[in-house]
């Protein structure tokens, strides 16, 4: 398995371990009783700060997955994993890591620098499969 890859493997475990993150205090906060419900009414208490910065963590980690999933195709596919490709999709890992705590902990302006290196080593991975 490429290094690449094993981010890419890596990050979709992280994906698991921030919905637990998200899921245990929901439950908590909302009960179960709502949690397993349709959900097709709004609830009657609402998430925590905290709580709900980490239910928006999830969901941005999912949004910042499809873009590094198609750098890593494409990296993957077209052959050319290099010292680049590797230590750009090492980075990826490691901004996505550090994001969760970022936006949980409401770290400004460091959440957006720490996403914004997440997305420009993605875009660094698209970027050398074309040079």
């Amino acid at each position: 398995m490429t290094p690449e890859l094993t981010a890419l493997t890596l990050c979709g475990l992280l994906q698991f371990v921030q919905y637990a993150l998200f899921l245990i205090p929901a439950n908590l906060e909302l009960g179960t009783g709502y949690t397993s419900s349709p959900r097709d009414r709004p609830p009657s208490r609402q998430l925590s700060l905290r709580t709900a910065r980490l239910q928006r963590a999830f969901t941005n980690h999912f949004e910042a997955l499809i873009l590094f999933t198609l750098a890593v195709v494409v990296v993957t596919l077209s052959g050319q994993s290099s010292s680049v490709t590797q230590a750009a999709a090492w980075l990826f890992f490691a901004a996505r890591v550090l994001y969760i705590p970022a936006y949980a902990f409401g770290w400004r302006p460091w959440r957006s620098a720490i996403f914004g290196v997440g997305f420009f080593a993605t875009l660094t991975m698209l970027l050398a499969t074309l040079i």
